[in-house]
């Protein structure tokens, strides 16, 4: 009894301090989880892959991700008995170290899988010391993990040539395919080449590794994992002679994303269909010009499609230039109108005149110099008019115009110390392709703005910009703007939408809404250098709706629900943005010529001009007369529209 006692209190000793061993020196798994960025499309496919710490290209890969023949062509390669020792095969050891005293060399080696990945995630100069290390470390190893657990370690650090690493990895640069889409034959070269990975290259010592392979299959038809005549077909197939690209698309989210692995909201075939228009696109730039394209689905607010930029030495294609900060011009304009049509300024019906007219020392101008007239706020926001644009943000408030944006979560960019001014209505803050998309989106759907998410698991958090029926309100007026020229117009509208074009022509926007998805088109220079020419709708129109047609035809836009009764609004009233002003003469001014050209802005038609309270002769329904005056002194100038407001002037005749 006491030799039984003291048996099992020298085994028990030895346990903890096995045990104590372990805890103090545990397996340092640091090569293993360091391993490449990896993105994924929604279906789990293959978008993306970046290098893992220092430039290797290293996949996490488990026993899932390669197929059973590979997993038995590899045991029978290197370890059969893996599934049943601890970690050391001690008949391998016998049989190795016979062999050595039989031919007084090494013949054979007795490493294990375990061993293998010991010394793969530690690696050390091949000595005696190290080799007993690596023998310790493979039973800590058996007795932490289980069995398909070091496989993946295996299959993740192994060794195949060059800065490939693992068998995901070595898959995908030798053959293009993930090791699930490998045939047999390829199967066994992957066994093969950890061996002596830079000997066996395929692509430089195709003789060299047809004989490794060949080896592989012979230990697999020992093993019964093939018939003999597979291996003899097998052997006799060409090997892989040229080494692929790794997966490269939607390069700008890979690279913010981070290492491992990150579940996309990507539709990979879309993906590739964009990133090719993309390129098309790129070539009918200038050599300076990019482009960044966002596709978003609208019921979830997820990124279907990301396009930071096209790659091009000059082009600045290692920005992602959806993030950008640009002025979006006249794109921001349909989100004013509906916080028009929100506060119960206007209706798309109202009327609004487009004529000159100074706020303030502020004179805006349309982009064709020229004026329209009397519109509708529907036509004014189609024709993209400025003088309409800039009274609504007037009479919204520009200030409270910003305020909604931030409320629904955009975050326009002011200039350092600057406040909200009218120029905010023709794109005078800083926006990027996110924000527009979020808000366009918003305009597609319900209302309610969210900026996208293109994680798996994100959810697009959703804050109120709009109701359904304002929104509907402004899709319905842009549904009626037409396609770019050379496209045809279909019979019901299928795409609302809107071009913008930043001062100096230094930004060019579209952004249009389906029935299921938004999409937004920048073009510019990164740099921000004006491009002579370059408007929204001639350059970044095309590509919106070629963008358009990588989708499946979603059908005629919704109908919008109608908007609540509201009073009638015929016109913006009085000391809103259409109210009568008296342009020429300015008050106060001093004149010296004889005849003058007296000019009015606003009102409601026909007009009546009076001098000193005295009718003048003058066309009723034009907005300016002609006035002689009988001689030098001081006169007053009053017009009168037919709602009968006024605006008059002092004037002195030199």
């Amino acid at each position: 009894m006491r030799r039984t006692l003291a048996a099992l209190s020298v085994t028990a000793a030895l346990a903890c301090g096995v045990v104590a061993a372990d805890r103090a020196f545990p397996p340092d798994l640091s090569r293993l989880d360091a391993v490449s960025a990896e993105l994924r499309d929604r279906d789990g496919r293959l978008v993306a892959v970046s290098p893992a710490p220092g430039g290797v290209w290293r996949l996490a890969t488990t026993v899932d991700d390669v197929p059973p023949q590979f997993v038995a062509m590899l045991l029978a390669r290197e370890d059969r008995r893996f599934r049943h020792h601890p970690g050391v095969d001690p008949l391998a050891v016998a049989r190795a170290a016979g062999q050595a005293a039989m031919q007084g060399r090494v013949v054979s080696g007795a490493s294990t899988i375990t061993m293998q990945v010991a010394r793969l995630l530690e690696p050390k100069p091949r000595t005696l010391a190290a080799k007993l290390a690596e023998t310790a470390r493979a039973v800590q190893l058996e007795a932490r993990y289980g069995k398909d657990e070091i496989l993946g370690m295996w299959l993740t650090l192994a060794p195949f040539g060059g800065n490939l690493e693992g068998v995901r990895a070595a898959s995908l640069a030798l053959f293009g395919r993930p090791p699930l889409a490998l045939d047999d034959a390829d199967l066994a070269l992957l066994v093969a080449l950890p061996q002596r990975p830079s000997a066996l290259r395929p692509d430089r010592f195709p003789e060299a590794a047809r004989a490794a392979r060949a080896r592989v299959l012979r230990d697999a038809v020992a093993d019964d994992v093939i018939s003999e005549g597979e291996a003899t077909a097998l052997a006799a197939r060409p090997l892989a002679a040229a080494r692929h690209a790794m997966p490269r698309q939607a390069r700008h989210l890979a690279a913010a994303a981070g290492p491992g692995l990150t579940a996309t909201t990507l539709d990979l075939a879309l993906q590739r269909a964009l990133e090719r228009l993309g390129a098309e696109a790129g070539e009918t730039l200038p050599a300076e010009a990019n482009l960044a394209i966002l596709v978003v689905e609208n019921a979830t607010r997820s990124v279907a499609a990301h396009l930071g930029g096209i790659a091009g030495e000059g082009r600045g294609g290692a920005l992602d230039l959806t993030r950008a900060v640009r002025s979006p011009g006249s794109a921001l304009k349909p989100a004013l109108v509906a916080q028009a049509i929100a506060l119960g300024l206007v209706r798309p019906e109202t009327r609004i005149a487009d004529l000159p007219r100074r706020f303030a020392d502020y004179a805006p101008e349309n982009f064709d110099r020229g004026f329209a007239g009397d519109v509708t706020v529907a036509q004014a926001l189609v024709r993209s008019l400025n003088l309409p644009a800039v009274a609504l943000a007037d009479a919204v408030g520009p200030l409270a115009f910003v305020a909604a944006l931030k409320g629904a979560g955009i975050a326009p960019r002011l200039p350092t110390g600057a406040a909200p001014s009218l120029p905010v209505a023709l794109g005078g803050l800083g926006m990027t392709l996110w924000d527009l998309a979020s808000l366009y989106a918003a305009l597609a759907d319900d209302g309610m703005v969210a900026l996208p998410v293109w994680r798996q698991g994100d959810e697009a958090v959703r804050r109120s910009f709009a109701s359904a029926a304002e929104a509907g309100a402004v899709r319905g007026i842009l549904a009626g703007a037409a396609p770019p020229a050379g496209i045809a117009q279909p019979r019901e509208p299928r795409i609302a939408w809107k071009s913008g074009t930043s001062w100096g022509n230094r930004d060019a926007w579209a952004i249009g809404m389906s029935a299921t998805h938004t999409i937004a088109v920048w073009v510019g220079r990164p740099d921000g250098t004006p491009v002579p020419g370059m408007t929204g709708r001639g350059v970044a129109g095309p590509v919106l709706f070629a963008a358009f047609g990588l989708l499946p035809d979603a059908g005629p836009l919704p109908v919008p629900p109608p908007l609540p009764a509201a009073p009638a609004l015929a016109r913006l009233g009085a000391g809103g943005a259409d109210r009568l002003r008296l342009v020429f003469p300015p008050p106060g001014a001093a004149l010296e010529q004889a005849g003058i050209t007296l000019r009015a802005a606003g009102g409601q038609r026909p007009l009546t001009w009076l001098i000193d309270g005295r009718p003048i002769s003058a066309e009723r329904h034009r907005r300016e007369t002609r006035w002689t005056p009988d001689g030098p002194g001081f006169y007053r100038v009053t017009v009168i529209d037919a709602e009968g407001a006024t605006a008059a002037s002092e004037l002195r005749i030199r």
